[in-house]
């Protein structure tokens, strides 16, 4: 369906009620264009607009089918870009992903959103109130979404980063806690980000190059803070992979410790319990002929020696840190 369809002339909004006819009147004017904005179209909807704006046929097949991998491709003069959109939510520390698509070409862009995830509805109204970046036409527009998607990368990096040291703190605290489910869980949802930040960042590097170098060039200049900004967030992301690997094969270690820990303390009390139970069966098996049988103070001398014999195992066990 279509979200938002209006057309843009000298940083200024202008309603478009027939697509076509705006954009007639955006080609005779320089630096005018129409920005169209869809959520999860299917084919016969998106047919209209394709067939008005002679979008490419490989790129709009791609944006009704949805899911497809983060990129930036050129047909001719057109540009068509693919954008993870990404939501943290810190209730459940789980991250939650959406889809964006551009079509940008000379007077026309068509933002496709797919998901409950990346609403475009704040760079609409923030480059509405910006007339400078508006007067940049549709590659500005590129650029302010894309600029609206990484940083979400970037606060979503921060969320990680407290919740990867929280983990890392609780794994080598001294209480005792099983983190390996959380662990694993934080794994997956830096993949999420792993994924949807790292196969961008070649596309907008061959983007900024080919725009050019001129300093003055503002659109260029947002797409160089962007890929900067992206380029840090995946080598953040890349070493919270790392460090979550090596804090889960460390958590491991220290269940494994524990566990001998727990056999040997086990063990321990289970020889020391052996010898007294030794010394009550064999004067159990009522035998005639036995040390010390009729004698008046068997019994207390078969109880001290079942309390000396308990007694030096465990002195034997605690210097040996078996206790």
């Amino acid at each position: 369906m279509i979200v938002d369809v209006a057309a843009y002339r000298q940083g200024r909004r202008e309603e478009a009620g027939d697509l076509a006819a705006a954009l007639a009147s955006c080609r005779a004017q320089a630096g005018a264009f129409v920005w169209v904005g869809l959520q999860d179209p299917d084919a016969a909807e998106f047919a209209g607009v394709s067939a008005v704006l002679g979008l490419p046929r490989l790129a709009v097949q791609d944006a009704v089918e949805g899911h497809q991998r983060p990129k930036v491709e050129r047909y001719g003069e057109v540009v068509f870009c693919v954008l993870k959109t990404l939501e943290y939510y810190e209730d459940t520390s789980t991250v939650e992903t959406g889809e964006v698509m551009a079509f940008v070409g000379e007077h026309f862009v068509v933002t496709v959103r797919r998901g409950g995830v990346g609403s475009l509805s704040e760079v609409r109204a923030a480059l509405q109130e910006d007339a400078r970046r508006l007067a940049l036409g549709p590659r500005g527009v590129m650029h302010a979404v894309m600029e609206h998607v990484v940083q979400q990368y970037t606060r979503i990096d921060g969320e990680l980063e407290q919740d990867v040291e929280e983990v890392e703190e609780q794994v080598f605290s001294p209480a005792r806690s099983s983190d390996a489910q959380r662990i694993y869980s934080l794994k997956r949802e830096v993949l999420e980000v792993r994924r949807a930040a790292a196969p961008l960042v070649a596309p907008l590097k061959q983007l900024a190059d080919r725009d050019g170098s001129d300093p003055d060039d503002h659109a260029l200049f947002v797409l160089r803070d962007v890929l900067d900004d992206l380029v840090r967030t995946v080598e953040h992301v890349e070493s919270y992979d790392r460090l979550l690997t090596d804090v889960l094969s460390a958590h491991l270690a220290q269940v494994s410790v524990r566990q001998n820990d727990d056999m040997r303390k086990i063990s321990a009390w289970a020889a020391m319990f052996a010898v007294p139970t030794l010394i009550a069966g064999v004067y159990g098996m009522n035998f005639e002929h036995m040390p010390e049988l009729g004698w008046h103070y068997g019994y207390p001398l078969c109880l001290l020696l079942m309390a000396l014999a308990c007694l030096g195992l465990y002195r034997t066990f605690k210097r040996s840190g078996w206790l």
